[in-house]
């Protein structure tokens, strides 16, 4: 009887590691799948090899290999960090970085081009509403905690 319950606990082991490698390796086929749940005649080989891999007792690792090798690097979910992929992983974090220049040279200029708005109102020109909303905001006495009367709650708020 131990001998029938060790059978179904490898069983169950087999499966769960198998589920785990197939949820990781994308369907050749279908592209967009796992061979998890892909049913394309090319998934289900692929998840008999890796169970056939797991009861020969192959880890995870080796598996992985062994598919990379075969069907290439595209095959896995997860594609390694080399010279090839470095424009993969290190995009989010370039977009990121651009979007914080540009919001940075932003508020830049628009702290910047006050000095334009003084001259202008020296010269005699009219501001627009938004200049003359910066101009207000630059220089109304500030209360103690360093906000201006019309500044918005959150600003206020976060300089306490």
């Amino acid at each position: 009887m131990g001998s029938e319950q060790e059978d179904v606990v490898n069983s169950q082991v087999v499966d769960a590691r198998a589920r785990n490698i197939s949820h990781n390796v994308r369907c050749t086929e279908c592209g967009s799948q796992s061979i998890e749940d892909s049913q394309a005649d090319i998934a289900v080989l692929l998840r008999k090899l890796i169970r056939d891999e797991i009861k020969a007792g192959k880890s995870d690792k080796d598996i992985y290999k062994k598919l990379e090798d075969d069907y290439g690097e595209t095959v896995l979910y997860a594609p390694k960090f080399d010279m090839q992929t470095a424009a993969l992983w290190l995009s989010p974090l370039i977009v990121a970085g651009a979007a914080g220049g540009i919001w940075a040279y932003g508020k830049h200029r628009q702290r910047t081009n006050v000095h334009i708005m003084a001259l202008n109102l020296v010269r005699g020109v009219t501001l627009t509403p938004k200049e003359k909303q910066t101009m207000l905001e630059l220089l109304a006495p500030t209360d103690l905690n360093g906000a201006t009367p019309s500044s918005p709650w959150w600003r206020r708020w976060l300089r306490q």
